[in-house]
C-alpha cells in the first residue's frame, strides 16, 4: 500500500500565492510520475501539472507561467508552487503518484485525499 498526505491548501486573495505538498509513504520501491489535478464544483477533474522521475514537467495551459511543480525524490514528496492565483483556480487539488511497490514491484497509482484551494476576488 502507498499512502499520500497532502497539505498547504487554504484561502487566498487573487494575486496571492500558495504552496501545496504531497508526501508518499508505504511500500514504495520506485516512483515514476507525480502530478497534481484539480476539480472545481460541477466540473470534471483536470490535469494541472506532472513531473517525471528525471524532472521533465508538463503543465496545463491555464497555469503555465504561474505554477511550478517540483519533487524531492529522497522525501518522496511533490510540491506545487502557485503564484498569481486567480479566482478560477478555486478547486480541490489532488496529488497523484505512480510507480512500483514492494515486495513484488507491482505497479501502483495512488490519489491524495484532496486539499481545498479558494481564491477570492
Amino acid at each position: 500500500q502507498v499512502q499520500l498526505v497532502e497539505s498547504g491548501g487554504g484561502l487566498v486573495q487573487a494575486g496571492g500565492t500558495l504552496r501545496l505538498s504531497c508526501a508518499a509513504s508505504g511500500r514504495i520501491f520506485s516512483i515514476n510520475v507525480m502530478g497534481w489535478y484539480r476539480q472545481a464544483p460541477g466540473k470534471q477533474r483536470e490535469l494541472v501539472a506532472t513531473i517525471a522521475s528525471a524532472g521533465s514537467t508538463n503543465y496545463a495551459d491555464s497555469v503555465k507561467g504561474r505554477f511550478t511543480i517540483s519533487r524531492d525524490n529522497v522525501k518522496n514528496t511533490v510540491y506545487l508552487q502557485m503564484n498569481s492565483l486567480k479566482p478560477e483556480d478555486t478547486a480541490v487539488y489532488y496529488c497523484n503518484v505512480g510507480g512500483r511497490a514492494r515486495p513484488n514491484y507491482t505497479i501502483f497509482g495512488s490519489w491524495g485525499q484532496g486539499t481545498q484551494v479558494t481564491v477570492s476576488s
